[in-house]
């Protein structure tokens, strides 16, 4: 078995610390797990595997090639959850057409006025999620301002409606909002797995870091394959999913990280 992408940044200490603590045993999957799909958006990404110091200078919090990597993983558990009808709710950000509302997120880049309009030159809006990974029918959008999933939005009412016990929390940043979103999540005492391919950060050091954190008091790192396992285990038929007969809103550009 492979060691954990965190290792390499852990001294010694660090790890005899962990051998010894009893932090990050196995919390264990739910029985009614919810996918989350977190920010998953051009802002983000960008609209092609670009190099991520070319991608930001467009795109300012974009986590260049590192999405992409992810894309594949994320295609296929979202996949194999619309096979056996379990929900998938995505987040991506909104703001007013002024961004008065991005509020504190103008206090921590230089940049953040860019995020006021749509990229003249491709006409794309960066809280659009990204097409290969696009939200089907039953799927749904949670609209957010901030971090968390959770924070300001319906999301704990959604799982509350669904009867969901856990969630699987995929998506970006690892130390932002994904992480963000776990926090709330565990204070709600939700079960949480994160497969570990299909989060992404801009930061390498950031997204191994904060899965090894999280993994050590709040989730459950796992590889996406053993995530496909399980929800390949569960019965069909679990949930009552929306119809989706109304198309999801399309969101404004904004900043979320």
């Amino acid at each position: 078995m492979s060691e954990p992408i965190w290792n390499k940044f852990l001294t010694e200490r660090d790890k005899a610390v962990f051998a010894t603590s009893g932090y990050g045993a196995p919390g264990g999957f739910g029985n009614r797990p919810a996918l989350l799909i977190i920010d998953v958006n051009y802002a983000f990404c960008d609209e092609r595997p670009v190099p991520i110091l070319e991608s930001i200078k467009r795109w300012r919090n974009s986590c260049g090639e590192d999405a992409w990597v992810a894309m594949p993983y994320l295609k296929a558990l979202i996949d194999k959850a619309h096979s056996k009808g379990i929900p998938v709710i995505y987040t991506t950000g909104v703001r007013r057409e002024d961004n008065w509302d991005s509020g504190s997120w103008n206090w921590k880049n230089s940049r953040s006025d860019e995020d006021r309009s749509s990229r003249p030159a491709t006409n794309v809006d960066g809280n659009d999620i990204v097409a290969e990974i696009a939200p089907a029918p039953q799927d749904v959008v949670v609209l957010k301002q901030k971090p968390s999933g959770f924070f300001g939005t319906n999301m704990a009412s959604y799982l509350t409606l669904l009867g969901c016990d856990s969630v699987i929390v995929t998506g970006t940043t690892t130390s932002g909002c994904v992480r963000a979103t776990v926090l709330d999540a565990f204070s709600l005492n939700y079960r949480i797995a994160l497969p570990e391919e299909a989060c992404f950060d801009r930061s390498q050091a950031s997204h191994a870091i904060n899965l090894c954190d999280m993994n050590a008091k709040y989730a459950d790192v796992v590889k996406t394959s053993e995530i496909l396992a399980f929800l390949d285990s569960l019965p069909s038929g679990l949930f009552d999913l929306p119809k989706g007969s109304t198309p999801a809103p399309k969101p404004k550009l904004a900043a979320n990280f």
